[in-house]
């Protein structure tokens, strides 16, 4: 395996000069022209109205400021004000008159709306599928230079227990009356911890401390890349110059058709749709959906293709066969070979990687692990089977010791020549909470 001594993580003006030969075709001029009208539409609906309720008085401070500049949480944005457009296009949602369907004019109008509510849902499961490939692009990429035993195993099982831990906090919240806006605080909150947990995998903190003295063999440039990615001029700032303006068009475009939705059907007893504004409104729908589609598509191969997603060819593979906690040893034709460990914690990992160094004769050794209590109670944990290599790990469930057997005694003549690492780590927590910290 290749060294990556040398090596730098990738810095914002290298990307730059990337990005050079990726330039994104500018967002249609539709966009802002259309955005203007429907503010502009909005504004005639509240400028002479009764005082707005709080949740309309807030979104039109939120379409009177300038979009957010992350990427990530524009993208939240985008998704959270498509939900809520989709709500409102519900037709229980609609007004009580509107639902009646009384009228032609409504009965055209509430199919323009289902027209409208079907473009939605195609927009939303867009940026569904764009942020569910993007958010694990980068850790998989990393873990793909972890080393390729329990180390990498541990990290994704911390990460897997992770995920399962913030949706049932999303589904709490849901479960509990929480509106769309409350569940996309929380999203945006969990994508922030995921950012501190990369960073904190950079620099085996927080979540990873008991995994310091594991990550031997990975490369410190990997570990540097990672805790520097979302630094303020880090190689996502240059994303963000790059390709913010255009994202940035599209979340205000998106926010001025939640904003124009919501007074027409705040004030819709006192000032009926004009077929003007429904023309605008469709247009602007049918322009929206079109150029997030364009952007999506260009901006996922783009950053799929950056070049600090690097390739194994490209960095080299991690060198990790040399100084990295191996054992050789010989075990003897007839013989065993055992390594005993104490557990003093229930949930800790007991992990190995194990090969028999072969010669001109393909070999096997038999392998199995046994618990013994306290008493002296002996328990089968893993099954003896034969193997010419295993990599492997568990979670333990009793204190004790526990045994690792290599087993050569069905061997009359041959010896093996095994080379092996064992370890038991710690327990991997979440931290507490401030809560928690403060009881």
């Amino acid at each position: 395996m290749s060294s990556m001594d040398g090596m730098v993580p990738i810095t914002r003006a290298f990307l730059s000069s990337y990005y050079d030969k990726y330039p994104f075709t500018p967002i249609a001029s539709d966009v802002s022209r259309l955005s203007d009208e429907l503010y502009n539409m909005s504004n005639d609906l509240h400028k002479d109205s009764p005082p707005l309720p709080e949740g309309e008085r807030l979104l039109v401070k939120e379409a009177e400021s300038q979009p957010p500049h992350k990427l990530d949480e524009n993208m939240w944005k985008n998704r959270e004000h498509i939900e809520e457009i989709l709500f409102l296009l519900e037709s229980t949602h609609w007004p009580k008159s509107l639902q009646k369907q009384s009228t032609p004019e409504d009965v055209e109008l509430g199919r323009v709306l289902k027209q409208l509510k079907d473009k939605f849902e195609v927009a939303l499961e867009l940026v569904e599928s764009f942020q569910s490939k993007n958010s694990s692009n980068v850790f998989n990429t990393v873990m793909s230079y972890m080393p390729q035993d329990f180390r990498g195993t541990l990290i994704r099982q911390q990460r897997e227990r992770s995920e399962r831990n913030k949706q049932a906090e999303v589904d709490a919240l849901v479960n509990s009356g929480g509106t769309i806006r409350d569940r996309y605080a929380l999203l945006w909150n969990q994508q922030m911890e995921r950012r501190r947990q990369l960073s904190q995998l950079g620099s085996a903190t927080g979540v990873y401390k008991t995994l310091v003295k594991y990550l031997v063999g990975v490369p410190q440039v990997l570990l540097d890349f990672v805790r520097q990615l979302n630094d303020d001029q880090g190689p996502m700032e240059e994303q963000r110059h790059r390709y913010g303006p255009p994202l940035y068009s599209l979340t205000k475009m998106v926010l001025n058709i939640r904003l124009f939705l919501t007074l027409s059907w705040w004030r819709f007893q006192d000032i009926k749709l004009q077929k003007n504004h429904i023309s605008v409104l469709e247009e602007a729908v049918q322009v929206y959906v079109s150029e997030l589609e364009r952007f999506l598509k260009f901006i996922g191969e783009v950053f799929a293709n950056s070049p600090f997603f690097l390739t194994a060819e490209e960095a080299g593979a991690i060198e990790g066969t040399k100084n990295d906690g191996y054992n050789e040893t010989t075990v003897a034709a007839g013989r065993t070979h055992e390594v005993s460990l104490m557990v003093d914690s229930v949930n800790s990992y007991i992990a190995w990687d194990f090969s028999i160094l072969q010669g001109k004769i393909t070999t096997d050794i038999g392998f199995c692990v046994e618990h013994t209590s306290s008493s002296g109670q002996k328990t089968l944990i893993l099954p003896y089977r034969r193997y010419e290599s295993n990599q492997g790990n568990f979670c333990t469930i009793m204190a004790g010791n526990y045994t690792l057997v290599w087993d050569n005694s069905y061997s009359t003549f041959f010896k093996k020549a095994l080379r092996y690492k064992v370890d038991c780590i710690p327990p991997v927590v979440e931290p507490a909470t401030e809560a928690e910290e403060s009881g």
